[in-house]
């Protein structure tokens, strides 16, 4: 690559660099249960939902920038690790390491479009936009279909009560009333069926 023109040999150094997301696993089991997700599976299917489930924020969104977020959101776990959202005691220290990943990472890229995506990515982290609320909805929407479609799913592993589990989806209802309902009536189901414990 060291005859190609420097930015884009910077540009496929950091799509290759991101390829590590495919061995960063996650705590959550895919569908059929047969293993554990990786973060480059869960972004692309963070970007399948925002395309799909858009309508259902009263809000207009951008929608492209929405598909950044979701697709770029977790590189940082390449230096920092997937923290399994319902361990506290993972999570310390999770904003300093995730913040030096980005610098890192983003860095990589030609400074125009690394300024672009660590811009993104801290709007993201901060859950303050439109998009970035929309996109911390679906963040917390797919894990869920995951852990109801396995049984229980890492819900069982770990022991998570349905108090927990409430408080974590509890941002989706507030930026989406439809989806907050979806969300609760997939509690139930899962509570009556015995895969999420009261």
């Amino acid at each position: 690559m060291e005859n190609l023109p420097k930015r884009l040999a910077q540009q496929l150094k950091f799509v290759m660099e991101i390829d590590k997301l495919k061995n960063i696993y996650r705590q959550n089991l895919i569908a059929d249960a047969s293993r554990q997700e990786n973060d480059a599976e869960h972004s692309w299917h963070l970007a399948v939902l925002a395309v799909l489930l858009a309508e259902y924020v009263p809000e207009p969104v951008d929608l492209l920038k929405v598909m950044k977020m979701v697709l770029l959101h977790d590189v940082v776990e390449i230096d920092a690790g997937d923290v399994f959202c319902y361990d506290p005691e993972a999570a310390v220290g999770k904003e300093e390491r995730e913040i030096k990943a980005a610098e890192r990472i983003y860095g990589l890229l030609p400074a125009d479009q690394g300024r672009e995506l660590r811009e993104l990515w801290d709007e993201f982290e901060a859950r303050a936009t439109p998009e970035a609320k929309f996109a911390a909805c679906l963040d917390r929407l797919q894990p869920l279909l995951l852990n109801f479609h396995t049984e229980g799913g890492t819900w069982r592993i770990h022991g998570v009560p349905a108090a927990k589990v409430r408080q974590r989806m509890e941002p989706i209802a507030q930026i989406s009333p439809v989806l907050g309902e979806a969300v609760e009536q997939l509690l139930q189901e899962a509570i009556a069926r015995g895969i999420l414990q009261e």
